[in-house]
């Protein structure tokens, strides 16, 4: 080939691929008028007691679904493990959490836990459980961290996400009002690595994450609730993208690269959760390009002063478990 052709070919190719790139970044307008192929499962589970609020819930490799409610009761067992039949194959956890806000499963099989609240010397922490339900770490200092930008204490831990490599990140920050609001990084063995993204609305800042939840290519997803997108990172905290067309996030979960964002708070009504045009609901899409494919509206709650769904998690067959604190329920969605 001619040298100068090379050269614009080559220049198209660059040019291509970054075309590419820029359309896997878009944001597009929210949306709510995608089809819902879903079909609504209640009572799925065989449980020894009814759920508590309840927003903090997984499914690790093995299809089984953990969910860590808020039971108050001294000696109530949080935690929850159940096969993808429905029956309870384990309850754990006494006295460990106050606000359980996030839960997110690693490659061993290890439960972690953002605890978002604290009580005397409890919660502000979050707790890597072994399945059995030993403790195995706890990061941060129990009841201390509250409006505090130490690296040692957590301002309202929200969420956490686990990297292929093991390495944590943690989300903190929450509420309406101006916090430290940013993503922090560990090893899985508590190291502190980095932080980073602070208070505010522009690119790379974040206003209260609710969620967080890691892709195949350990790309941070960012419930960024306060902002009403979704805030896309790398590994190392550089930031690629802001997504609007998810709603206002409050849950995050990812599966086979496909991701699930529950919006229980948008608003046409101007006030805190203002977000025009956006209906409450579970919007399902593609990490790759950031296209809403799905629209699941929520069940009408029996009081109509309850929030849909807040928690979100995703099995490997692509059934969509909804958790509410509002409801203290746990619903499951299965395609039809």
């Amino acid at each position: 080939m001619h040298p100068g052709l090379k050269t614009i070919a080559f220049a198209l190719l660059a040019t291509s691929a970054l075309a590419g790139v820029a359309n896997a970044q878009a944001s597009y307008p929210c949306s709510s008028d995608q089809p819902n192929p879903y079909r609504l499962v209640t009572n799925w589970a065989q449980m020894p007691r009814g759920w508590q609020p309840i927003n903090a819930i997984t499914v690790d490799s093995n299809n089984n679904f953990w969910g860590v409610d808020r039971c108050e009761a001294a000696g109530c067992k949080a935690v929850f493990e159940i096969g993808p039949d429905g029956k309870t194959l384990k309850n754990f956890g006494a006295d460990l959490f106050i606000e359980p806000h996030q839960a997110a499963v690693d490659r061993e099989g290890n439960l972690w836990v953002a605890d978002a609240t604290p009580k005397g010397a409890k919660g502000l922490q979050v707790t890597k459980l072994a399945p059995d339900g030993r403790v195995l770490l706890k990061l941060g200092k129990p009841g201390e961290g509250l409006g505090s930008a130490a690296l040692d204490v957590f301002d309202a831990p929200t969420g956490v996400a686990i990297a292929s490599n093991g390495d944590v990140f943690i989300a903190q920050g929450h509420g309406e009002k101006q916090n430290n609001s940013r993503i922090l990084k560990f090893t899985k063995d508590g190291k502190f690595i980095k932080t980073f993204g602070t208070w505010g609305e522009g690119n790379g800042q974040i206003r209260s994450p609710h969620a967080i939840a890691v892709d195949s290519q350990d790309r941070l997803f960012v419930g960024d609730r306060s902002n009403s997108r979704i805030d896309v990172f790398d590994k190392d905290g550089n930031f690629i993208a802001a997504w609007k067309q998810f709603g206002r996030p409050s849950g995050i979960a990812i599966a086979n690269d496909m991701l699930y964002v529950i919006d229980s708070q948008s608003s046409d009504m101007p006030g805190d959760r203002y977000n025009p045009g956006c209906k409450r609901g579970i919007r399902v899409g593609s990490v790759k390009d950031g296209k809403v494919l799905y629209y699941i509206p929520p069940p009408a709650p029996a009081d109509p002063k309850w929030q849909p769904a807040i928690g979100v998690a995703v099995d490997r067959n692509g059934n969509i478990y909804a958790a509410s604190d509002d409801q203290h329920n746990v619903v499951k969605w299965v395609k039809n």
